[in-house]
């Protein structure tokens, strides 16, 4: 079950579904909603391909955070042509 899809700035389809969204929320509660998630994915200050492979990190940056992370980055993975968000969490830099 998805709970959003939206466009990344290329134009690709990227999905969150419920089970991801359950992880990212028990794992990263610092994520508070997933609004800022599709934010991320629609306007992102980067995209980069750290590895080898179908994953991509979006980055984007959030100055109102009192802690040092103050990038959200958002980890798709691409398989047949669709993205899925996998996780989500706060990081000081981009990779």
């Amino acid at each position: 079950m998805n709970i959003f899809e939206v466009k990344d700035k290329t134009g690709r389809k990227i999905r969150l579904t419920k089970k991801q969204w359950e992880h990212i929320r028990r794992d990263h509660p610092e994520v508070e909603n997933e609004e800022i998630l599709k934010e991320t994915i629609a306007n992102p200050i980067k995209i980069t391909k750290p590895y080898e492979g179908k994953k991509y990190y979006y980055f984007k940056y959030y100055k109102h955070r009192k802690s040092p992370d103050k990038y959200l980055m958002v980890i798709v993975n691409y398989l047949n042509g669709q993205g899925f968000i996998i996780t989500a969490h706060y990081v000081k830099k981009i990779k």
